[in-house]
């Protein structure tokens, strides 16, 4: 009787356990799709309401050429805006996550009114690039790094400026310490970039579904790895600045509460010792909304970190 008991309450615990990796694996590939899977919902652009909204709309009427690259197989798209006195300085400008490089009309107009060529990326899983996955970065970089690169071999005496917003912010911090990237990459601009993927997903799992990290970061961490090849705490940001040698300004807003304001504090400190670094607080500014909040600071912020490290020739 007694085995017989045991053999029962053993059969009970496989089969729950069975149930919770079924539903654990039904989960997983839920929010899989939410994190990772491209999405070509149209996304959310500047209002009319916003104070920038007049810089998208003169975006709008600049001339621009579409250019192509093909990295890692896959075909990736971009607006090229020249500079209306002629130069060798460019800014690529990197979008974040589920955007596409229409969101970033203001911040495209914000350097060509300081003077610079603007390059403007889809990141691969966006708009008019290829691309099945989102990748926080972890990929990412690698484009960045191949856009990079192509702005170089078409112009030699090209110097260029990194600059990203939220993922794309993490991408060009990721991208700051691989030795692939060209040396006329001189200077990097980064607004409200995560530490690295793990943190912000975990912060993201409790703060919007109040959901520990165990089990389920982890398993859609794993599905990462056995779909794109890479774990959530390897797209990192931090750990990249540790090795950056190129100056670099950072930028967040003090009510973010979707990259938590405390991890620009963490990449501020990360960053290599001996290097150039500017840090710009904006008070009163949520999640990617720091230009919008105070244009004038932030314009002012830029254009002297500019100045300094890929200055325009006079």
């Amino acid at each position: 009787m007694k085995n017989l008991k045991k053999k029962r309450l053993w059969r009970w615990v496989i089969a729950l356990f069975a149930l919770l990796l079924i539903i654990d694996f039904g989960v997983t590939l839920y929010f899989y799709k939410v994190a990772c899977v491209r999405d070509d919902t149209p996304v959310s652009q500047v209002k009319s309401s916003s104070p920038n909204y007049s810089l998208v709309k003169k975006f709008d009427k600049l001339p621009k050429s579409t250019e192509t690259i093909t990295s890692d197989h896959l075909e990736l798209k971009a607006w090229y805006v020249p500079a209306t006195v002629r130069t060798d300085k460019t800014v690529i400008v990197v979008h974040g996550f589920r955007q596409n490089k229409s969101a970033m009309r203001q911040y495209g107009e914000l350097f060509h009114e300081l003077g610079y060529n603007v390059l403007m990326p889809d990141n691969r899983g966006a708009g008019d690039s290829e691309g099945k996955f989102i990748t926080f970065g972890y990929h990412d970089k690698t484009d960045v790094i191949a856009w990079a690169n192509y702005l170089t071999q078409k112009n030699p005496q090209s110097d260029l400026t990194l600059y990203g917003l939220s993922m794309g912010a993490a991408t060009v911090m990721m991208a700051s310490s691989e030795k692939a990237l060209p040396s006329s990459v001189k200077n990097i601009i980064e607004d409200c970039g995560y530490t690295n993927a793990w943190d912000e997903i975990v912060y993201q799992a409790k703060s919007s579904y109040n959901l520990p990290a165990f089990p389920l970061v982890y398993s859609v961490s794993l599905e990462s790895k056995i779909r794109q090849g890479w774990f959530f705490n390897e797209a990192n940001a931090t750990k990249a600045l540790s090795k950056n040698t190129r100056p670099i300004l950072l930028i967040h807003g003090d009510k973010d509460t979707y990259v938590p304001t405390k991890m620009v504090y963490e990449n501020y400190q990360a960053v290599k010792s001996g290097t150039p670094k500017k840090l710009l607080i904006v008070k009163g500014a949520t999640h990617a909304r720091s230009f919008e909040t105070d244009p004038k600071l932030y314009r002012k912020t830029i254009a002297q970190f500019m100045s300094t490290y890929n200055p325009i020739s006079k």
